[in-house]
Order: structure tokens, then C-alpha cells, then sequence
């Protein structure tokens, strides 16, 4: 029962799903991934960064807006994310990420009224406002549906991490799932690899 063939049989007798009872998929997929970066990178410098850091860390939407000055580690490229979903108080999990999402975060923090001293919040913004700024860059993206949301952003990130091979111990990890069954989930996603096999039969 370690499989994560029975994970994700688990997983799907529960309450979690990527995909809608209508149908509609919850998560943005590779081609969007790249229109939301696009679209991210025409927006002002503190948008721009707060977009990036959901798109490549994985976190919820009130974990980066809990996301300090302190917890951006530059020199290793690595943002540490409160977890707020945990039962335990005070559990940090660590998120590598590209240096240029570094950068950006960097350049917001440093920019006017985002200049912030030893470990402030990054983002001064309420979660509604915050909401805001993301459907605004899915809009600009030409991102339509029930996952063109902050939380899309989170679930394109499992999809994706599991589709470039990275083990489902540390997608687990990165996103502070509790319960590996709740990982396993995205395993579900037809990827590239799955579509070439089936190419083969048509």
C-alpha cells in the first residue's frame, strides 16, 4: 500500500481532485505556465514578483503574503514558507526556486514603498487584493476557467513537478502536504511522456 498507484486510489476516495465534477481541470498546464510568466513579466516589479514566487514555489496564496524579508535566502536561491496548513505551529519548509525569482522578490522588496528592513513582510497587501493581482496577470495571460486562480498556480506546480521527474517525497515536501496521498494525486495529469505512448497507438 505504498505504491503510489494506492496513494492515489486513496486519495481519490477523499475530497481532493484536479479536476471539477464538471469536467473542468483545476490546475494551469505547461503552455499556460509560460503565458502566465509572460504576462507576469509586463506587470509592475511587486505584482511580477508575487506571481513568481506562487508559480515556482507552490504556495498558498496567505503563505506568501506571510513571506518575509528574512525567509528569502539569495545566496542559495531558496524562499522559506511558513506552513499554515500544519498542525504543528512555527513549521518552516524550504523551496528552491530559479535566481531570478530571487531577483525579483529582491527588486520589489527595493522598490519605493516595498522597501522593507530586517525580516517584514514583502507583501503589504490584503488577501482579497492580493487575489486580485493574480486573475488580473491570468487575464492578461489569456488564462480562462475555474483554474485560472492562485490556486491553479499551486497545482500547476505539482503537476509539473512530477512531470519533470521530481520524486513525490519532496513534491510533498515543497507544497507542506501533510499526507502523501494528497501528493500522489497529481500523478493523475496525463503528461508528455503518457501522450507519446498513446501516439503510438493511433
Amino acid at each position: 500500500m505504498n505504491d503510489a498507484g494506492s496513494l492515489l486510489r486513496k486519495s481519490e476516495r477523499g475530497v481532493f481532485s484536479l479536476y471539477a465534477r464538471s469536467g473542468e481541470r483545476k490546475y494551469i498546464n505547461a503552455a499556460e505556465r509560460r503565458l502566465f510568466v509572460e504576462a507576469a513579466n509586463q506587470s509592475d516589479v511587486v505584482t511580477r514578483a508575487f506571481c513568481l514566487t506562487l508559480l515556482y514555489t507552490g504556495c498558498r496564496l496567505s503563505e506568501a503574503l506571510k513571506l518575509t524579508t528574512d525567509g528569502v535566502q539569495g545566496d542559495v536561491s531558496v524562499i522559506a514558507i511558513h506552513s499554515l496548513k500544519k498542525r504543528q505551529r512555527h513549521l518552516i519548509r524550504e523551496v528552491p526556486v530559479p535566481k531570478f525569482v530571487v531577483e525579483a522578490i529582491q527588486h520589489a522588496s527595493a522598490s519605493g514603498s516595498m522597501a522593507l528592513q530586517h525580516d517584514h513582510r514583502i507583501w503589504q497587501w490584503k488577501r482579497t487584493w492580493a487575489w486580485m493581482r493574480v486573475k488580473a496577470v491570468m487575464a492578461d495571460a489569456g488564462i480562462v476557467g475555474i483554474h485560472a486562480t492562485p490556486k491553479g498556480l499551486r497545482h500547476g506546480f505539482g503537476v509539473h513537478a512530477i512531470h519533470t521527474g521530481v520524486p513525490l517525497n519532496l513534491v510533498q515536501k515543497w507544497l507542506g502536504h501533510a499526507q502523501m496521498s494528497t501528493t500522489a494525486i497529481y500523478t493523475n495529469a496525463v503528461g508528455p511522456e503518457e501522450r507519446a505512448i498513446a501516439q503510438r497507438m493511433w
